[in-house]
């Protein structure tokens, strides 16, 4: 739809430049809504018309937008140019931009916006993402949220723009703290407990167990051994595991299906334990591992022994580190999907691990490393169910339920509904996602339940009670009167402004897509 007054816009200035018209563009923007005032629609950056960019002042661009500006004219589809400094604004005419927004709407229908010439010639990608991530024997976290909700939100984009998407859950299922949960189980561990509440037992087993490591340094020992028997194979510890696991995912789906959230292939570090010590040797034959004193391996990232730069790749008892294991997964997926993209979504608190881990890569020979990127964000704070307990993501979900229940009573207005517990859990869901989108990606922001449950502004709830009301007027007249429409009557600010927001999806994915 954008792309349309783009060639419009486009066309003129090609007259005037003497420049093809498919040479400009791209470099005609459209103008973020605002909403303290209307504004223009498409702008038009003159510095990146300029050849040498950097001989040219910020007050020459002002003259050269007000000099090329002065050559331009307003037509039918342009009914206002404007310059700004060093860009000229185009406004476009609000009848010609009425008409021509809700006629596409109506002809694309769930595919507006895809449909642009921006995605025409996008080539079709293999893309990999790696999302939601919980440790497994622990109740799914509140901390994980986040990365479920923004992975899924990039896949489904993807996906939306034609790519081959493979959603991948890389569980914590490996490492020494399943050491400390063999040991903890072992001595005080109940059978029936893990039978009638698996997580919540193997959670209490774990922090009495960390608690009791603290002040006996022969449990800590008994954990140690118990992690090197399961890198060993032993087939007693790998049961034990592999029950823990089980468990874990089988509940893990239960969440997963609230959140309407699925996943291609359920990984983990475990995995990777044994492709790990391949890694090493790898590691070793091209000179890049080190031993310290301590017995550990190290990699030296920056040459030189900046300490900042050591990455550790294994422990001095022989058994991998999360790093190792990560590099082993990069290239069996490499391997197996032979990736054009690979997304981490993981907290802006991983972010050097992800450079380390990319830059092993390089160092190892994989030019492809160039093709993994890490999409961080901040983490969230202060979100406990109102109880004050620990939070886990399932409390969170219950409890808005309940509240979206009892809101749903209070109101005279809601209508008697088949499934009332479905609808709340809808509605909640869509709550506590808004709230999560509302922020900026990579800054950490304050859970709130009273924003979480409000029902007016920028909220899940409104949003999902708007749509319901615009669904039941569709269900009475029907989409037949957007054939036959007055475009007059949606000249008023707040038209307008749904409009302009109507006129830009493709820009919002393309630039969705590159940011991701």
């Amino acid at each position: 739809m954008a792309c349309g007054f783009r060639r419009c816009i486009a066309s003129q200035l090609s007259r005037v430049l003497d420049l093809p018209p498919e040479n400009l563009i791209k470099s005609i923007s459209a103008i973020p809504v605002s909403k303290k005032e209307e504004i223009a629609d498409f702008q038009l950056s003159v510095d990146s018309l300029l050849e040498n960019r950097n001989e040219h002042s910020r007050s020459d661009n002002q003259v050269q937008a007000k000099r090329l500006a002065e050559k331009l004219k307003c037509d039918t589809v342009v009914s206002e140019i404007i310059t700004g400094p060093g860009t000229i604004n185009f406004k476009i005419n609000r009848e010609v931009l009425t008409k021509a927004v809700l006629q596409q709407v109506v002809e694309d229908g769930s595919k507006y916006g895809l449909k642009s010439e921006l995605f025409s010639g996008l080539p079709q990608r293999k893309i990999i993402v790696e999302f939601s991530s919980p440790n497994v024997a622990k109740k799914f976290h509140v901390g994980h949220l986040r990365s479920t909700i923004i992975g899924n939100f990039i896949a489904n984009l993807k996906e939306a723009l034609g790519h081959q998407v493979t959603r991948i859950n890389y569980l914590g299922d490996w490492g020494m703290q399943f050491g400390l949960l063999g040991t903890g189980f072992q001595l005080f561990g109940y059978e029936e407990k893990l039978q009638s509440n698996p997580l919540q037992h193997l959670f209490e087993v774990y922090v009495q167990v960390n608690k009791e490591a603290a002040d006996d340094k022969n449990i800590a020992k008994l954990a140690r051994e118990f992690f090197q028997r399961l890198e060993l194979g032993d087939m007693q510890a790998l049961s034990l595991w592999q029950r823990f696991r089980d468990l874990s995912i089988k509940e893990y789906s239960q969440i997963y299906k609230r959140l309407g959230i699925y996943f291609d292939e359920y990984s983990g570090e475990s995995f990777y334990h044994k492709k790990s010590q391949e890694v090493l040797k790898l590691l070793d034959s091209k000179g890049l591992l080190q031993k310290t004193i301590k017995g550990t391996a190290v990699v030296d990232l920056s040459g030189n022994g900046d300490p900042s730069s050591i990455c550790t790749v294994m422990r001095s008892d022989g058994t991998s580190l999360y790093a190792t294991r990560d590099l082993a997964a990069a290239i069996d997926r490499m391997d197996r999907y032979n990736f054009d993209t690979m997304i981490y979504v993981a907290d802006k608190g991983q972010q050097k691990h992800f450079q380390q881990l990319f830059q092993m890569l390089k160092i190892m020979g994989y030019d492809w490393a160039e093709r993994c990127q890490h999409v961080p964000f901040g983490v969230v704070q202060g979100m406990k169910t109102r109880r004050g307990d620990v939070t886990f993501l399932e409390d969170v979900l219950n409890e808005i339920r309940l509240k979206m229940l009892q809101n749903m009573a209070s109101i005279k207005t809601t209508k008697e509904l088949e499934n009332p517990q479905e609808t709340a859990e809808r509605v909640g869901l869509a709550a506590l996602i808004i709230q999560d989108f509302r922020g900026l990606l990579l800054s950490d922001y304050q859970f709130s339940w009273d924003r979480v449950f409000q029902s007016r502004g920028d909220t899940g709830v409104f949003l999902q009670y708007t749509h319901a009301r615009l669904h039941s007027l569709e269900e009475t007249f029907g989409c037949g009167y957007l054939n036959d429409f007055n475009t007059a009557c949606l000249q008023e600010p707040q038209s307008v402004s749904v409009l302009q927001h109507l006129l830009r999806p493709d820009f919002i994915f393309s630039k969705l897509s590159v940011m991701s």
